[in-house]
C-alpha cells in the first residue's frame, strides 16, 4: 500500500501540538454571531402550516411558504436554538450540485443530469437573489469551489473531467501560484458553481425574514408527536400543540418522527478546526487571494476556506459514525481526529508552521444511502418530508424545500417529476449490521485511498446496489 501525500511529509508532531494547544472546544461559526431569542411554544395553536425543525431546511421552507401564498400562517418548531445542529456549524460551502456532485448523480439517474444540473445551477442563482432581496448579511462570496488532486492518479481525474470556461483545468505550477501547498498536483476550479457563505449567519437571517414575512418561531419546542387529527394535522410538543393542515418534517440528522425512514440515514460526525486570523505576512505566504473554497478529492477529503476575518475554518478527513447511530454530543469532542486534522493542515500549507487554531468543533452529517436528499408524503399527503443531504445540503436544502411544497400543493411540477425525486435510497441496516457494514466501508475506502484509487470488491458491490458510504 502507497502512502498518502499527508503520511509522506508529516509535520513535526510538536508542531501539530503547539497549533492545537490553546483551542476551545465552541464552534467558531456560532461564536461570531448574535442570536435573538424566540420563545418556547406553550398552550395551543392553529395554523396553516407546520414546520418540524429549524435548521435550512425547515426556514428555507417556512420563507418560500410565505413568496407561494402571501397570508399563509407558518408555524416553526425547533427542538434547540435556531441553526445550532449542522446548519450553523459545516463549511459554509453553498454548491450548485443537487446529487452531492456530477460523478454521483450520472451514476444513478443519468437521463436527469442535464435537468439537475440546471435546476442546481438555478436554485443557487435563486439563493443569491433571495439574500439581495431581504439584504440577507451572511458574508456571501462567489467566488466558487478549487478541487485539488494531492496523488497522481487524482491529477489524472482532474485532466479527463469535463473543462469549459467556468471549470478550469489548472495544472500543478500554475494551481501552487494560485495557492501556495506543496502537496498539490492539479486543480479544477468551479469558478461560479458555490457560494461560500457564513452558515451560522445565513441560518439566523433566514430565520429573521421569516419571521419579517409573519412565520411564528419557537425555540426548545422539541416535537414528541405528529398525527392526524380530523382533517388536518396535530403537532406536540412538551407544553403545546399546533394544529395545521399540512406539515413538514425537517430534521434530518435526528430520528425522524416516521417510523418508515428511521433506518433511511446514519449519523457521521464531521471534525473541524478553525485558525486564528492570519497575519498579512501569513496570507502572503500561501496567496489563495481569489478566496475560494478548496477541497481535496480523495474519498477521506479535506475540506477548507478563509472566513471574513482571515481565519481558516479546515475540517473532513475523519467521518465517524459511533456504534448505536445515536447523535450525542460527547462525541463532538475526538482529540485524535483533531491532531490529524492539525498535522493534515500543517502539511498543506507548511509555510503557517506555528500558527495557532483557536476553535475546534464537530456536527453529526445526515449521510443516506445515495449521499443526496431524498423525499415523500405520508399521513394521506398532509406531511412532507426530506432527508439525507450528506454533508452537501447548504444549497440543496432550498430546493428540498421547494419540492416539499410542491408535494403538499399536489401540483406536479418539473421538480416532483423527477425520478430522483420519486426515488428512496435503500436503507442502512439495523444494528449491529450497521455498524459492523459501515466501518467495513470506511475501511475500504481508505485502502482505496492508498491503493491509487482502486476500490475493492466490496465497494464495487455497493456500488452496483446503490449503497456505499461517502466520507
Amino acid at each position: 500500500m502507497q502512502q498518502t501525500a499527508f503520511e509522506r511529509t508529516p509535520p513535526p508532531r510538536a508542531a501539530a501540538d503547539h497549533a492545537l494547544a490553546d483551542t476551545q472546544h465552541s464552534v467558531f461559526w456560532l461564536d461570531d454571531v448574535h442570536r435573538d431569542q424566540h420563545d418556547s411554544l406553550t398552550g395551543r395553536r392553529a395554523s396553516d402550516l407546520v414546520v418540524v425543525g429549524g435548521g435550512y431546511a425547515g426556514l428555507w421552507t417556512a420563507l418560500l411558504a410565505t413568496e407561494r401564498h402571501p397570508g399563509i400562517r407558518v408555524t416553526l418548531l425547533e427542538a434547540n436554538r435556531i441553526g445550532w445542529a449542522a446548519s450553523g456549524r459545516n463549511g459554509g460551502f453553498c454548491e450548485a450540485s443537487l446529487t452531492h456532485g456530477e460523478e454521483n448523480g450520472a451514476s444513478r439517474w443519468p437521463e436527469e443530469m442535464a435537468t439537475l444540473q440546471r435546476l442546481g445551477t438555478e436554485n443557487l442563482d435563486e439563493i443569491a437573489a433571495t439574500a439581495e432581496r431581504y439584504g440577507i448579511d451572511a458574508d456571501i462570496e462567489r467566488t466558487g469551489v478549487l478541487k485539488v488532486a494531492t496523488e497522481e492518479y487524482q491529477r489524472v481525474q482532474l485532466a479527463d473531467a469535463h473543462h469549459d470556461d467556468r471549470n478550469v483545468f489548472l495544472d500543478g505550477p500554475r494551481l501552487r501560484a494560485m495557492v501556495s501547498s506543496p502537496t498539490y498536483r492539479a486543480g479544477l476550479w468551479d469558478r461560479d458553481g458555490c457560494l461560500l457563505v457564513h452558515p451560522a449567519k445565513l441560518a439566523l437571517e433566514l430565520a429573521r425574514v421569516a419571521r419579517e414575512r409573519g412565520v411564528e418561531i419557537y425555540e426548545r419546542s422539541r416535537v414528541t408527536g405528529l398525527r392526524r387529527d380530523g382533517q388536518g394535522i396535530l403537532a406536540t410538543t412538551e407544553a403545546g400543540t399546533v394544529r395545521a393542515d399540512r406539515a413538514v418534517l425537517a430534521t434530518n440528522v435526528f430520528p425522524s418522527l416516521l417510523r418508515r425512514n428511521r433506518l433511511m440515514t446514519v449519523p457521521v460526525y464531521d471534525y473541524v478546526l478553525a485558525t486564528e486570523p492570519l497575519t498579512p505576512a501569513q496570507r502572503e505566504a500561501i496567496g489563495w487571494k481569489d478566496r475560494q473554497g478548496i477541497a481535496d478529492i480523495a474519498n477521506q477529503f479535506h475540506y477548507y476556506r478563509q472566513t471574513a476575518d482571515h481565519r481558516i475554518v479546515f475540517g473532513g478527513y475523519d467521518a465517524i459514525y459511533h456504534p448505536g447511530g445515536r447523535v450525542r454530543a460527547r462525541y463532538e469532542d475526538r482529540p485524535e481526529s483533531f491532531h490529524r486534522l492539525a498535522e493534515h493542515f500543517l502539511t498543506t500549507f507548511p509555510a503557517l508552521e506555528g500558527i495557532r487554531f483557536s476553535h475546534r468543533w464537530a456536527g453529526a452529517i445526515d449521510s443516506c444511502s445515495r449521499f443526496c436528499a431524498f423525499y415523500g408524503t405520508s399521513h394521506d399527503g398532509r406531511v412532507a418530508h426530506a432527508a439525507g443531504f450528506t454533508g452537501l445540503g447548504v444549497a440543496a436544502t432550498r430546493f428540498a424545500g421547494n419540492v416539499m411544497l410542491d408535494l403538499l400543493d399536489r401540483t406536479p411540477t418539473e421538480r416532483t417529476s423527477l425520478r430522483m425525486v420519486q426515488e428512496r435510497p435503500v436503507p442502512f441496516p439495523p444494528e449491529p449490521a450497521a455498524t459492523l457494514g459501515i466501518n467495513a466501508v470506511r475501511w475500504s475506502m481508505d485502502r482505496a485511498d492508498h491503493n491509487q484509487g482502486r476500490r475493492n470488491l466490496l465497494l464495487r458491490t455497493l456500488d452496483a446496489l446503490g449503497m456505499g458510504f461517502d466520507s
